[in-house]
């Protein structure tokens, strides 16, 4: 007897009714985006491996599908910043750009978890305004509030806090994997991180020393003077402290909570 026909683990297939739901939420998200001025690109759905590998972390590059020189585009992130570098003559910058589009890993399916799946970015690039940190926040919010989906969260990061807490912990060198680890808390719990950085060579004493991020609590300005406290040590984390300040100050400014 013939095999039924089938699709590889961790693919779906979409009704009509699901393609015309997924298309009309877009629609909603690009209208937003234009409404901000960003506008839309688009990048191969693979790009050259050296473009691509070595971006991510040795965890992340075990997740490329590797096509002969080739790979699939693994996010949106890289390809954007390869499209920017090799267009940087035709682009006006500030340069504001959102990305819709599928990518894949080669992860190991499970529920929740496909091999390819859609992204979408926003970004902005050749400007250094705190200002248009503000503006993505309002773009965000924009999206959840036509979208009708309230009390989402909106969590905002800040390299300069990353490399600082690495640097008052004595584990500068280990950045990549300490800050993979600690983008985990909440998938695989305080245990899980740990054990994870243990593994990539964190030693006890900096994971002791990292210990208050794991139980963060307290309004966004209690936050950030726990944060204060704990990188006062550290230029560049203090940089990105008051970053972060700047940035939560006028969202909440604008009425954003």
């Amino acid at each position: 007897m013939a095999s039924k026909p089938s699709i590889p683990k961790g693919t779906r297939d979409f009704s009509p009714a699901e393609v015309a739901k997924r298309q009309y939420i877009i629609q909603i998200i690009k209208s937003n985006f234009e409404k901000f001025g960003f506008q839309p690109i688009e990048t191969p759905s693979f790009e050259n491996s050296e473009t691509l590998m070595g971006k991510y972390g040795e965890e992340g590059d075990r997740l490329i599908f590797k096509i002969l020189n080739s790979a699939l585009r693994y996010d949106l992130t890289v390809p954007f910043a390869r499209y920017v570098v090799q267009h940087q003559n035709e682009i006006e910058f500030p340069f504001k750009r959102y990305q819709i589009q599928p990518v894949w890993r080669a992860d190991r399916p499970q529920k929740g978890r496909f091999r390819e799946f859609f992204q979408c970015d926003a970004d902005v690039v050749g400007s250094k305004s705190l200002w248009q940190e503000v503006e993505l926040v309002q773009l965000y919010d924009s999206v959840f509030t036509a979208l009708g989906l309230e009390g989402v969260t909106i969590k905002i990061n800040n390299r300069k806090i990353l490399s600082g807490i690495a640097e008052v912990i004595g584990a500068s060198d280990k950045l990549i994997d300490f800050t993979v680890a600690l983008d985990k808390l909440d998938k695989i719990g305080e245990d899980g991180v740990k054990k994870e950085m243990i593994e990539k060579g964190i030693d006890e004493e900096a994971i002791t020393k990292v210990q208050p991020l794991f139980n963060f609590t307290g309004t966004i300005s209690e936050k950030i003077e726990k944060l204060s406290v704990l990188l006062s040590a550290s230029a560049e984390g203090m940089k990105g402290v008051e970053e972060l300040r700047f940035i939560c100050d006028n969202v909440i400014n604008l009425g954003l909570s």
